[in-house]
């Protein structure tokens, strides 16, 4: 596996700019974050109850997923009313163009302070990515499993998410082999390739210059694996629709 590029907690404003994505340690995500790593990590009880994702195209039955949607204006933080997730083929030419409505976020984890702390943070660095405004939050909690034999975190291939910054928070990794993250220059030669292994690292990415891609996954050693990942994307002046 390819260790993946660490980027200080204080440097990543500066690689958001220069390069169009940053990784964080777990140490560094809580740094970045400015609250203790616990606090995260304990949101990762609520992948157990993850229900089956009923709009795979491919037939598969190896993810489960939540969503919810939240407005994030300076220190405010709004949950929008339950809501469709809808992507354009533009952007996700296998499940663009439908709408797909999953169950929401249960609202422990909505109401917990890391949750919320984590948003507020990912607007403020959205915010020095583009500028201050509000920003249209979506959050997928994903698990994918090995239940198929193999599981594909982005079944849709390399790609763009539609919106101004993507973030990729690992929770755990069990039992499984691959998920391999990639990144690749939109509009240029460069990429780079790394795992995520430890609960608590951080991927951010500028999604108008980057696209990405995770490789599947199969078990190791286990009947069944999964990898638990939360994705939590902004954008600004609303949210997606047709």
């Amino acid at each position: 596996m390819f260790q993946p590029p660490f980027t200080p907690a204080a440097r990543v404003d500066d690689s958001l700019r220069q390069a169009g994505y940053a990784v964080l340690a777990p140490p560094d995500t809580a740094a970045w974050l400015g609250q203790p790593l616990d606090g995260l990590l304990a949101l990762h009880r609520h992948w157990d109850s993850l229900p089956p994702d009923q709009h795979l195209k491919d037939g598969g039955r190896y993810r489960r997923r939540r969503h919810g949607c939240w407005v994030i204006d300076g220190p405010q933080l709004t949950q929008a009313s339950h809501r469709a997730h809808w992507q354009s083929l533009d952007y996700n030419a296998l499940h663009g163009g439908i709408e797909r409505w999953f169950q929401p976020i249960e609202p422990a984890m909505a109401d917990a302070p890391a949750w919320r702390a984590l948003l507020s943070r990912l607007g403020r660095t959205a915010s020095t990515l583009r500028a201050p405004q509000p920003w249209y939050a979506e959050a997928h909690p994903f698990r994918i499993d090995t239940t198929d034999g193999i599981g594909r975190p982005t079944p849709e291939g390399a790609h763009r998410d539609g919106v101004d910054l993507v973030a990729v928070v690992l929770l755990g990794r069990h039992g499984i082999k691959g998920g391999e993250s990639r990144v690749f220059e939109a509009e240029g030669p460069r990429g780079l390739r790394f795992t995520l292994t430890e609960p608590g690292s951080l991927l951010l990415m500028d999604d108008a210059r980057v696209i990405h891609e995770t490789t599947p996954i199969q078990p190791d050693g286990v009947s069944v694996g999964h990898r638990d990942t939360l994705v939590v994307t902004l954008r600004a002046g609303g949210f997606q629709g047709p």
